[in-house]
């Protein structure tokens, strides 16, 4: 496994990863999908996740959405510094902020003012069915994780993959892998999900090939991998079939060396 803990960037919900050690045996891998979350548990890193404060985690998941992390980090940063404190309930504060003002602070997120509007709804939400951020992080860890997802997947704004970063970085559950456009691209290009599986469909593969324990740095250290070597218009198999470390075990569903050229895995089918 890589000395490198995990990147400083913020994949987890924060610029400090999070997270705790976890041990796993490449060897007892029993299908393709293990087999390449074994293979990039030795590239990147073995963790564990769960503690993040639930309504926090639901915030940064929101503002994550449609854009990168490093556009969404300091929307984040801003919105905690001017709405959050050590004696203030986020949701509270949220559900009483002055939309504009809220927009104007996470404007370097991208979709502001929709998002702005989503968050204050949401902030509503919780306060009112749960009586304040502190019950709803009690819910989201202590609750059946379906009936949390169900729950959550009713808020406007919240789709599965906000749904599952709650339940994985907040609650700590296992067996969730939620499934981003890096997860989605990549295990379809795999050729492990179907090529025009949509999210749901990826994440039913990834849950029925992948053992619980090894679901939540499967979902990290695939966005690294994403980042690193499987980018949506050029991956580094393009260049050199060779030069994935994955290469073994891919497919390459959708690039066409030959051609230089590189589609979405769906297109290739007649």
């Amino acid at each position: 496994m890589s000395d490198d803990p995990e990147p400083a960037v913020n994949i987890s919900g924060g610029t400090t990863g999070g997270g705790t050690p976890a041990e796993f045996d490449p060897a007892t891998a029993e299908t393709r999908a293990e087999r390449v979350v074994d293979r990039l548990g030795e590239l990147y890193w073995q963790k564990s996740y769960g503690g993040r404060d639930a309504f926090t985690c639901l915030v940064r998941t929101i503002l994550s959405q449609n854009t990168s992390d490093k556009a969404s980090q300091p929307a984040h940063d801003a919105l905690i510094s001017k709405y959050d404190g050590d004696e203030v309930d986020l949701a509270e504060s949220l559900a009483a902020a002055e939309q504009s003002a809220l927009a104007e602070t996470i404007s370097s997120a991208g979709l502001y003012n929709q998002k702005s509007e989503i968050l204050v709804e949401t902030a509503d939400w919780v306060r009112q069915e749960f009586g304040s951020a502190t019950a709803f992080d009690e819910f989201v860890k202590d609750e059946d994780p379906k009936t949390v997802r169900e729950t959550l997947l009713d808020v406007r704004g919240v789709g599965p993959k906000t749904a599952d970063c709650v339940l994985l970085f907040a609650g700590g559950r296992g067996g969730v892998f939620p499934v981003d456009t890096h997860v989605h691209r990549i295990y379809r290009r795999m050729g492990i999900a179907e090529p025009d599986a949509d999210h749901e469909g990826v994440r039913a593969v990834l849950k029925r090939d992948v053992p619980a324990a090894k679901c939540g740095f499967g979902h990290t250290a695939t966005i690294q991998f994403g980042r690193e070597y499987c980018s949506a218009r050029k991956p580094a198999c393009l260049d050199d079939p060779e030069a994935c470390p994955l290469a073994d075990l891919c497919e390459r569903v959708g690039v066409y060396p030959a051609t230089d050229e590189v589609v979405d895995p769906a297109a290739t089918i007649e």
